[in-house]
Order: C-alpha cells, then structure tokens, then sequence
C-alpha cells in the first residue's frame, strides 16, 4: 500500500499516526503546535475527527444540559469542538509546510465529501463506524487507503465490514475501546486471528498510557500505529486522559525504529560478524 511517499508493508517501517481528534479543544493555534510537536517527534501524519453536528447528533442530544467552555448544552459542545471549512484549510497548509500528513475519521458521509475537498491521503474509520454500511461504502467509493479500527466489534462485525471495505486496500486496525486501555484488556493475540482471518496489512490503535503495546503490536507484523496525542494530559477535554505526551510518543517512536533494525528477517545462517567469532571459539566441528 502506497500512501505518498510511505510505503506500507511487512518489512516496511510503521507508519506512525498521532490521533489529534478533538483533543485541540476547539483551538486552531493549540492544533498547530500539536501538528508541530508531532512532526518533531517523528510521526507520519496526524489525524482529525470530523462531523457533520446535526447528523451525527439528534436534536434531542444537542438540547442536552452540559456545561462547557463553549455553553451550556451538548450542541454547544459539539459545535464548538468542531472546526471550519477554513480552519481545514489553514490545517492543510501547515501540514504541507511542516511536511506531515493529515486527514481525518468522517463520522457521516458529509464529511467524507468535506474531506475529500482536501485529497486527504487516506481515511480512517473509527470503532464506532464499523457498522455504518453507507459510511464504509461512501468511503471505499474514494478508492483512498482506509485504517478501520476493529474496537467493540465481533467477528460476524468484522467479516460485513471487510466485505464492504474489501481487502486491497484495507488495513484491519486492532483497538480496545477503553479510555484508557487497561493492559488485561488489550487481546493483543487477536492480531493473529485478524491476520489468519483476512490476511490484510494490520495495524494497532491503542489508548493505554503507556508504550509497551504498541512496541509489541510492531513485532506481531502491524504496519501502522496510531496513538492518541496530547500535549498534556492535564489540559481540559474528554480524550486527554487517554492520550500520550509527545516526550512519551518520541520514546516509543524510538523504540518502534530500533525493534525494526533488530527484527531482521527469517533466516538461519552463520552472520558475517560472527565468522570472526565463530573462528575463534568454535573448537569442534564433526556434524
């Protein structure tokens, strides 16, 4: 799977995604230095929710009493997280002078079309998605790469999804939808089953706090990691709490590039800098 200049594959790097969401609070200028301080910890692209607020959401959630820095109802809330035609605009230009990729999860096929206006390089469908045939089907239709997080479904869940989405171009995203993500939760091994069952490109989605998963997820063969980013846990918002900090993404980031170099690959031979060794130590040779 091309997207751009990153070619995702087994054997390839991981493709490393910082889930802004809705974790900029409304605020373009707290966007941008999340995108900074992603592009500087060495992620590949970073990623938006987007809706279309009356879609999404009934009219009776909207009226809902919930206080908020924005008002005093859940509508208020909704709308003031969500960003403009023209704060998108003044997104995609930063990303292309910082040289990082965006795009975002749609949560409604209006959005699909709003991000399509942009020639996001691929489309990520959130857990809460996967059921939405006309979502999925809408999405497939841009004939863009898709990352569908695989988070509160079953297995019949997954095989309609698969269906739909197609396996070309698809990769199944393992994901526990707790937030945070407690460790006995996680069913990493699932990534097994994920491979044995649709034989895709894989990836991890994880809301732990912590970087051990994630690690592991790139030695089970996923392709594509996507963490939630904060710049801080203590800020206001609901996802904060289950995001990492960008000190904490460099060091996974870091951790994920060493295993690289060290996975290597499957076979079984004598290295060139062990014959030196092997010369010296190896005292007896008759099999």
């Amino acid at each position: 799977m091309q997207i751009e200049t990153h070619t995702i594959a087994s054997g390839k790097p991981a493709f490393i995604i910082a889930e802004i969401g809705i974790n900029h609070n409304g605020d373009l200028d707290i966007a941008k230095k999340m995108i900074q301080a992603a592009k500087s910890v060495g992620c590949d692209a970073v990623k938006f929710q987007k809706r279309t607020i009356d879609i999404v959401y009934t009219g009776e959630e909207l009226v809902m009493p919930r206080e908020n820095p924005f008002g005093s109802t859940n509508g208020d809330l909704k709308r003031g997280l969500e960003f403009s035609h023209e704060d998108y605009v003044e997104i995609d230009q930063y990303c292309k002078e910082l040289g990082i990729l965006w795009s975002a999860s749609p949560w409604d096929e209006a959005s699909v079309d709003f991000l399509a206006g942009f020639d996001v390089p691929f489309y990520k469908i959130a857990a809460a998605s996967l059921t939405d045939a006309g979502l999925l089907t809408k999405i497939k239709d841009t004939g863009k790469p898709v990352f569908l997080s695989t988070g509160m479904s079953g297995q019949d869940e997954i095989d309609r999804a698969v269906g739909l989405l197609g396996k070309e171009n698809l990769v199944l995203m393992h994901c526990v939808s707790q937030y945070p993500a407690e460790h006995e939760n996680i069913n990493l091994n699932a990534m097994k089953k994920l491979k044995e069952r649709y034989h895709t490109l894989l990836g991890y989605s994880g809301h732990e706090l912590d970087n051990v998963v994630s690690i592991a997820a790139v030695a089970m063969g996923a392709s594509v990691i996507e963490r939630h980013f904060t710049l801080d846990r203590t800020m206001w918002g609901s996802d904060q709490k289950a995001s990492i900090e960008p000190a904490e993404m460099r060091d996974m980031i870091e951790s994920i590039r060493t295993l690289e170099k060290a996975l290597g690959n499957e076979e079984l031979c004598c290295l060139p800098v062990e014959e030196a060794v092997k010369a010296k130590l190896r005292r007896v040779n008759t099999i």
